[in-house]
């Protein structure tokens, strides 16, 4: 899939809240970092994940399905296997009546689940990371794909 560079700034933009389905509290798995760095970064993270429901990670219960989150979110993201993405686009359309946003991780995609997702006017953005396009978008990735973080030695 193709997203021109003005959608995928104008959803980061906007989005707030943030459902993260499939979040691991283990620290090297990509959903924790992705999860870390947002919420670093202003987002108000929701942890879903139905192993870890009632215990707290980054200062948040986790639950165990989206419908369990009290209030909308803004976005869902998704980091479970694409043949999950049916049943979790269906939850969240339920759950949340202003959804704007439905990402699928890389790897995960589903034409089927974001078609029917579009037709209700969701954004749906699928095999991108919401990390690495803000790094991309926003200034912290060099064009190596480095962090703009390192120190120099140069005066």
């Amino acid at each position: 899939m193709e997203y021109s560079d003005a959608l995928l700034r104008d959803v980061l933009l906007r989005t707030k809240r943030v459902a993260m389905v499939g979040l691991s509290k283990n620290p090297v798995r990509a959903s924790y970092f992705v999860a870390r760095y947002l919420e670093l970064r202003g987002f108000d993270i929701v942890p879903v994940n139905p192993v870890y429901a009632g215990e707290v990670l980054f200062g948040k219960p986790v639950v165990a399905a989206l419908s369990d989150i009290e209030g909308e979110v803004d976005m869902v993201d998704i980091f479970r296997r694409s043949d999950a993405v049916p049943e979790i686009v269906e939850e969240a359309l339920a759950a949340f009546p202003t959804l704007q946003t439905i990402w699928m991780q890389i790897g995960v995609e589903h034409a089927a689940a974001a078609e029917k997702a579009e037709a209700r006017g969701v954004t749906v953005i699928q095999d991108r990371c919401p990390k690495i396009e803000y790094q991309r978008l926003f200034g912290e990735l060099r064009k190596g794909g480095f962090a703009t973080g390192v120190i120099s030695s140069k005066l």
